[in-house]
């Protein structure tokens, strides 16, 4: 099953979902490492919670490795937005396919009965194929948008947020520690 999220969503994951997609990879004070899409079943889990997948999903490792791939892309490419790097071509490259391999529009098929009809394909590929793209399209529009995307400024934090006013950090949490740090080096250094 899907592992409990160690900090609440980041500050735009609600607006975004590839900042939560790319926020599923989680640095944690002490070298821990949490992967909320570390298993093909907490893939589904992930997928099925956010509409992307049917109840019955039944994502495979194959599949669950497509996805982790997408979301290192996609961070590569906030990352490069944060800093003002240029992005990977690889990077790049792996969203546009994603935002490709999807029709947007609804293919005309037929019936011998009640005629033409307009309905989108939904073969089982196209599930994983819907949801890379629905991904790719909001990292996308994110990459694109005036919005202050920025990384958490904790260490080792590795999440990315939507800055709104002075805030820096993903969560109440990153911040605390932050702060604490702060309060630290400057009691040592007046000692």
């Amino acid at each position: 099953m899907d592992p409990t999220p160690p900090l609440p969503p980041a500050p735009g994951a609600d607006d975004y979902l590839a900042l939560e997609f790319a926020n599923t990879a989680i640095a944690l004070p002490g070298g821990q490492y949490v992967d909320l899409l570390g298993s093909p079943a907490a893939v589904s889990h992930w997928l099925i919670a956010r509409n992307l997948a049917p109840e019955d999903a039944d994502v495979q490792e194959m599949c669950a490795t497509q996805l982790r791939a997408l979301r290192e892309h996609i961070r590569s490419l906030f990352a490069a937005r944060v800093t003002g790097a240029p992005a990977l071509p690889a990077a790049l490259d792996a969203v546009n396919d994603a935002l490709t391999r999807v029709p947007t529009a609804a293919l005309l098929r037929w019936d011998d009965k009640t005629g033409p009809y307009r309905a989108h394909a939904c073969p089982t590929n196209e599930i994983l194929e819907h949801a890379l793209a629905t991904i790719s399209a909001s990292a996308a529009d994110l990459l694109t948008s005036e919005e202050a995307l920025t990384a958490c400024e904790s260490t080792p934090c590795n999440r990315y947020l939507i800055r709104h006013g002075r805030r820096h950090w993903c969560s109440t949490r990153c911040g605390d520690r932050v702060r604490a740090a702060r309060a630290y080096a400057r009691r040592t250094a007046q000692s």
